[in-house]
């Protein structure tokens, strides 16, 4: 008597960080977002060479007689703030802050929001009933209004304000591993698993959270833009990262009241959030076009 064996599901293929950086070079769009998002890794990180003065130091001549700021020039090439520091050098060490909060409070929401979500997913009942009615609490709260609240209750500091970030970005990545979670651990090749004495931990980790990667990764490009923007708000309404630290955000504040008079010092930081958004934006959807099977047929 032959038995047939039980169908395990589709194998997963294993993500190759090779082939998915190749793909992602032929797509003109996402290839034109990750060479916004190296160019901004590279400032960042090799800021203390990059930056033509100190981010922080108040020149003698870098006002006009009257104390407004320097127009672009030659010794400051995208011009001086309203205390005379170059904005260029504020710029870039500004980066680092915009990517280090993106980063670290993306990734503790991308966790917070997986865990959340595929233990809800998977073991249902009172468990997953009270962490989603939880995540639709959190939800239900305007997350600009809460990260508000938060940053007044603590003092802002860069890890406290990535924290604060975090906390408002995991619900939407839980519900959406949430759902899928629950239509895995539906599957047949799932039930199997349990017939044959296998573990929850071993099947989490074996068989559904391979499943969920790709969902993982997409949602974790995308969060970043999004982190980026909320940090920027933050700092901008003056509950972000404290002056003197540089961040894209408090540098529009501090220097609002000179829009009409030196654009530039509103305009080139705003257009900067505004790129590197774009860009995890676009990598992001080519992600999703490349990771998830369903969307193979529809990529230009």
């Amino acid at each position: 008597m032959s038995v047939i064996a039980p169908d395990l599901g589709p194998a997963t293929a294993p993500i190759r960080a090779r082939s998915v950086l190749g793909q992602l070079v032929r797509r003109p769009l996402a290839a034109a977002g990750l060479v916004i998002v190296a160019l901004v890794v590279c400032c960042a990180l090799f800021a203390p060479w990059l930056t033509p003065h100190d981010p922080n130091e108040q020149f003698f001549d870098g006002l006009t007689l009257e104390g407004a700021p320097l127009p672009p020039n030659a010794m400051f090439w995208f011009g001086t703030d309203l205390l005379g520091r170059d904005l260029l050098s504020r710029l870039i060490v500004g980066a680092q802050t915009s990517l280090v909060i993106g980063v670290v409070a993306n990734g503790i929401a991308v966790f917070i929001g997986a865990l959340v979500g595929i233990t809800a997913g998977y073991f249902r009942g009172i468990v997953g009933a009270v962490l989603m009615r939880f995540t639709d609490l959190m939800m239900s709260f305007p997350a600009l209004l809460l990260a508000i609240v938060l940053a007044a209750i603590f003092r802002p500091s860069l890890w406290i304000v990535a924290l604060v970030i975090a906390m408002v970005n995991w619900v939407q990545i839980a519900r959406v591993l949430y759902t899928e979670t629950r239509s895995l651990a539906e599957r047949e090749f799932i039930e199997a698993e349990r017939s044959l004495g296998a573990g929850s931990g071993l099947i989490l980790w074996r068989h559904i959270l391979p499943h969920l990667v790709s969902t993982i990764v997409v949602w974790a490009t995308l969060g970043i833009s999004t982190t980026v923007l909320l940090e920027a708000t933050l700092s901008f309404l003056g509950i972000g990262v404290r002056p003197p630290t540089p961040s894209w955000g408090n540098i529009i504040f501090e220097n609002q009241t000179y829009f009409a008079t030196a654009p530039w010092l509103v305009f080139i930081p705003g257009a900067s959030i505004l790129l590197l958004s774009l860009a995890f934006n676009l990598l992001g959807d080519a992600l999703r076009d490349i990771l998830d099977p369903t969307q193979q047929g529809r990529s230009a």
